[in-house]
């Protein structure tokens, strides 16, 4: 694959802003149309559990289409690629604003999430190619500000416009940045060579199956009770055949959607389980936090978005220090430390409680955004290092994959635990709580009603719903602490990087 090492420090610095542009509108795009759901819902005439469509449609298409990447990069050059996919999502998004039923709503997602899902793994490709290896570093920490600011900036963002003008402009904002994108990626995008290869129909086919089923059955789980409904065993089934079916077909294929010598390199493997675990921090922290905040603690829409913002700030100052370091320290060193820091915060927020003010959501908040930085450039650097450069369009997208599918995981994880344990623990709590005791409990809880009448016991029930689903919350900390800590043995798997040289065309290997 052609190098731009070449290119001038403007050149460059025009390129980057252009795909780090188009890669802020997919990421801001996974989580900025959540809070406007309940305006969209009146708009389009859809009910609660139809309007999640709009969210489902987008995150299976963009899904399935991620793996294909790589092929049509090749087939048709990147460059055409990128400048395409900008112009479909940009369009894409106009038509979202414009949609007047849930029907071609779901239609305009789709195409939105197709486009979309191009968007990151070419952008981190170009990161890659406009910059000599010494400088792979500080090229990752400019796209990971993009990819980790994304999903927190989103809600607020989505927020603030959904208040203050419509829900339509949630999707129009994407309007002069598209503009802005093309335009610039038109002039300073540097072109790469086509190279035609057969196009792996079965085994696109077999992996859009396990993934449509696996995206849809983490999806729709919640809201059809999970194992109780027939579709999620249906969904769960096509997942799990797809997915071994794809594996078999994999190592016996002539020309694998995938070439499998990309999984021989160890960095490049490793570097794939441990962007799932950071999928789930980021995403499944993302899930829990703003609810936590609106239904326990009586925050805003906004507020919360606002409480959850300094999450992106510690990501931006990690993201400054790290792109410094790569390369100077030990990638393996700097994981670990990304991996303390997020542990560290979680243990924070395993002792939160209800009567606590803002500064320890905040502090926690700072210190996990900055573990984030710690942990997606290192692991970025180390997982292309050893990848000869021609696989690197078809590795970011399983890169951004592997965080999207862990990300999904995580949430449906911790969501399902949250309700059981809000369950047992209201159970445990409600033991305690009889006409006999009811005389004994504070009256600040009874808020001054009755001991012995139904409002004394209706008003006890719902003070337990509370403390119940606040230690349900500790017990999702506690797991997601837990999980980070048991990713420490990956280290072992990475091998070390040396420092590149200048000129050097790759990273070298101890």
């Amino acid at each position: 694959m052609a190098h731009s090492y070449d290119m001038t420090p403007s050149e460059r610095g025009f390129t980057t802003l252009a795909v780090i542009l188009a890669m802020l509108m997919q990421v801001l795009d996974t989580t900025i149309a959540n809070v406007a759901l309940p305006h969209m819902q009146t708009s389009l005439g859809a009910n609660r559990e139809t309007i999640t469509w709009v969210l489902t449609s987008y995150i299976v298409a963009s899904a399935i289409a991620i793996p294909i990447t790589g092929w049509l990069a090749e087939q048709v050059g990147r460059k055409r690629l990128f400048i395409w996919s900008v112009i479909v999502f940009t369009v894409a998004s106009v038509l979202c604003a414009m949609a007047q039923n849930l029907t071609t709503m779901v239609g305009f997602r789709v195409a939105q999430g197709i486009a979309g899902a191009f968007l990151v793994p070419l952008a981190q490709a170009v990161m890659f190619d406009i910059n000599p290896p010494e400088k792979h570093g500080r090229a990752m920490a400019m796209f990971g500000a993009g990819v980790m600011i994304g999903p927190i900036l989103g809600p607020v963002l989505g927020g603030w416009l959904t208040d203050n003008f419509d829900w339509r402009w949630v999707f129009l904002i994407n309007l002069p940045i598209g503009v802005i994108a093309v335009l610039m990626m038109l002039r300073f995008l540097p072109a790469t060579p086509m190279t035609k290869r057969k196009f792996d129909l079965l085994g696109f086919f077999l992996i859009a199956l396990a993934l449509g089923g696996l995206q849809m059955m983490l999806d729709r789980g919640e809201t059809l009770d999970w194992f109780a409904s027939w579709e999620i065993w249906i969904e769960c089934g096509l997942a799990i055949a797809g997915l071994w079916m794809f594996g078999v077909h994999m190592l016996t294929a002539t020309n694998p959607i995938f070439d499998p010598k990309m999984f021989k390199d160890r960095n490049f493997a490793t570097g794939m389980l441990f962007m799932a675990v950071t999928g789930v921090m980021l995403l499944a922290g993302l899930a829990l936090l703003p609810p936590m905040l609106q239904n326990l603690f009586g925050y805003s829409v906004l507020q919360s978005g606002y409480l959850t913002a300094p999450r992106g700030i510690g990501t931006l100052m990690s993201m400054i220090v790290v792109g410094r370091l790569v390369g100077k320290v030990d990638a393996r060193l700097l994981i670990l430390v990304g991996i303390s820091l997020m542990a560290w915060s979680l243990w924070q927020m395993s002792g939160f409680s209800l009567d606590m003010d803002q500064r320890p959501i905040i502090a926690s908040g700072i210190i996990q955004g900055f573990a984030l930085g710690f942990l997606f450039v290192p692991l970025n650097t180390l997982a292309f290092g050893t990848l000869d450069a021609k696989y690197r369009t078809t590795a970011a997208s399983l890169l951004n994959l592997s965080r999207s599918v862990g990300g999904s995981i995580g949430i449906s994880v911790v969501t399902v635990l949250l309700a059981h344990n809000l369950q047992t623990s209201h159970s445990d709590l409600a033991a305690h709580i009889t006409q006999n005791t009811l005389p004994n409990i504070s009256p600040a809880i009874l808020q001054g009603a009755p001991p012995l009448t139904d409002a004394a016991l209706m008003m006890a029930d719902a003070e337990i719903n509370r403390q119940a689903l606040m230690i349900a919350y500790i017990d999702d900390f506690w797991l997601m602490m837990i999980i980070s800590l048991l990713a420490i043995p990956l280290l072992l798997l990475l091998k070390k990087g040396r420092k590149p040289q200048p000129g050097e065309p790759a990273m070298a290997v101890d």
